[in-house]
């Protein structure tokens, strides 16, 4: 059976990456040297601990489902699947049996959820004014979510109630007021083997970041995520988390929230409202109808409350509509030598062809 690493009591929990520290951890047992030297130093203070549950031995016969205890309707352990014959019932281990347990672990947090829908004309002129001077100059392009996610990040200064976290400890129930922001970015990893796992590196001090530096550490943490060179800092000090299900043309979506955080933000596709999907181009830009992209915040109801979450995807809404100057900080960090559109009844710069399939996150 796999062997466990127990996070001491001093450091902070990996959350949804604890799959990854786990079969980490199981490499430098076999070979201390098959890890970086970042993970060998922290897996030193680490003790194994016993799995949280049996299982069959590694590699042995598996029992045909319909042979089991509890296979059969009448003796079946309550809440459990029916099981006909055929089925096949897998033993999550590693990465797999973590999300479980994280996500069991997430029913104990009591969450509620916002949702608003925001016009994203102006973050789609805004950012294609953008892609053309990048790619002038060379540099890495912009995309969707690097603008959403900063204007999350600035809009927690017009709202800190959401920089809260539920503290329980021998003291009794205590609210964190948290000075700083890490922000944590929720990566879809495909596998050499076709499986998919969930990571989150965070963005240490994202709120101390102007536009550039923020683009800069997002992609940062992508490359260090994607090419496997991510350290034991990459994962912790997660304030909130950013999820864009929207890059699979997920319109909106409730994630679960882990413990230990104020709240998850998730961003959905970027497109036309549904009854306008099939309309002509031409006619939509005559009627002035917009793309829009819905916004969601699951957040901690202990320690923030509905119309504060309201009010900070309500301040997410007004940036993305160029609010206090929002593209112009945009333009300025990066070197954009024009000014950006500010909407209004002026024709917007020249964006091509439109189209109108939904556009997602890049």
């Amino acid at each position: 059976m796999p062997v466990r690493a127990r996070v001491p009591p001093d450091e902070p929990s990996f959350g949804v990456n604890a799959g990854l520290v786990d079969e980490l951890y199981e490499r430098y047992l076999a070979d201390p040297a098959s890890v970086a030297d970042s993970w060998r130093d922290f897996f030193e203070d680490y003790k194994p601990e016993p799995p949280a549950r049996p299982g069959p031995p590694a590699g042995g016969p598996e029992t045909p489902a319909a042979d089991r205890p509890g296979a059969r309707a009448a003796g079946r352990p309550k809440g459990a699947p029916v099981l006909s014959d055929g089925d096949r019932v897998e033993l999550l281990r590693g990465a797999a049996a973590r999300v479980a347990e994280n996500m069991t672990a997430s029913l104990t947090v009591p969450t509620a959820t916002s949702t608003r829908v925001v016009p994203a004309r102006l973050l789609e002129v805004n950012r294609q004014a953008v892609n053309r001077h990048l790619g002038r100059v060379g540099s890495t392009k912009v995309s969707y979510t690097h603008l959403i996610g900063y204007a999350v990040v600035r809009a927690l200064e017009f709202v800190p109630a959401m920089k809260s976290t539920y503290l329980d400890d021998e003291g009794g129930p205590k609210v964190v007021h948290h000075a700083g922001v890490g922000l944590g970015l929720a990566v879809d990893v495909v596998r050499s083997d076709g499986s998919r796992r969930l990571l989150v590196p965070v963005i240490r001090d994202a709120d101390a970041l102007d536009f550039v530096a923020f683009h800069a550490a997002y992609e940062d943490a992508l490359r260090r995520v994607r090419s496997g060179r991510v350290t034991p800092e990459d994962f912790s000090g997660a304030l909130l988390t950013l999820t864009n299900p929207g890059t699979l043309g997920t319109v909106a979506s409730v994630p679960r929230l882990l413990a230990g955080q104020s709240a998850i933000i998730g961003v959905g596709a970027v497109g036309y409202p549904a009854e306008f999907g099939g309309a002509d181009p031409r006619t939509l830009g005559e009627l002035g109808v917009s793309k829009t992209v819905t916004l969601t915040s699951t957040y901690d109801h202990r320690v923030i409350q509905g119309s504060e979450s309201g009010l900070f995807l309500g301040r997410v809404h007004e940036l993305l509509l160029g609010a206090d100057g929002f593209y112009d900080d945009v333009f300025r960090s990066l070197g954009v030598p024009t000014r950006p559109w500010s909407g209004g009844r002026t024709r917007p710069p020249s964006t091509g062809p439109t189209s109108a399939r939904s556009s997602r996150f890049t």
